[in-house]
């Protein structure tokens, strides 16, 4: 092991400070959760000449340098780089909030775009859709939950948590694009 892994492993957990911050990850996901569940029941009005119609274009663009990220950050963990891997992860943080706030403005200011798609492609991206959906509710609280691990020096917990948590916020962050890509077609 590396003098900087060693040296990061080393640190005392924070407990209490673990403790608040699960806390708060537990009433930003359930808030998180109910913004997503409403906004497609509240349409908020854009003042005349304002539009967010450029904003899935960035979603799926957002997604996919978060996936690149996260890719980065694994990688750099594996080969004892603490630094960058910390700096990943908060940068994949950040994206997903940018992401997050995105999603929800566009949501409550446009009406859904469905897939028009028939045949295979439909049961292909609905399959997609649905897992993506699925796996990103579910993966947020558990995302926060490994975040914190790692940054309250829980070391343990955060390797056990990111086993599973990686490869779901991963598959979230690729789906996401490949769904944007198959569902661009029909935008208005």
């Amino acid at each position: 092991m590396n003098d900087e892994r060693a040296q990061w492993l080393s640190r005392p957990p924070r407990e209490e400070l673990s403790k608040k911050l699960g806390i708060a990850a537990w009433i930003l996901s359930t808030v998180v959760l109910l913004l997503v569940v409403t906004m497609q029941k509240i349409k908020l009005p854009l003042p005349d000449g304002w539009s967010t119609a450029f904003l899935p274009p960035l979603h799926a663009g957002i997604n996919a340098v978060a996936a690149v990220v996260l890719l980065v950050s694994v990688i750099a963990i594996k080969l004892g780089n603490v630094k960058l891997h910390r700096a990943g992860m908060v940068t994949a943080m950040l994206l997903s909030v940018l992401f997050l706030l995105s999603y929800v403005a566009y949501h409550m200011t446009n009406d859904p775009t469905r897939y028009g798609g028939t045949g295979t492609m439909r049961t292909v991206y609905f399959l997609l859709l649905i897992t993506h959906i699925v796996s990103a509710a579910v993966s947020l609280p558990f995302i926060l939950f490994t975040f914190i691990a790692g940054w309250t020096n829980r070391f343990q917990t955060h390797r056990r948590l990111a086993r599973w948590v990686f490869p779901l916020w991963l598959y979230v962050a690729v789906t996401g694009p490949v769904c944007y890509w198959m569902l661009r077609p029909y935008y208005p």
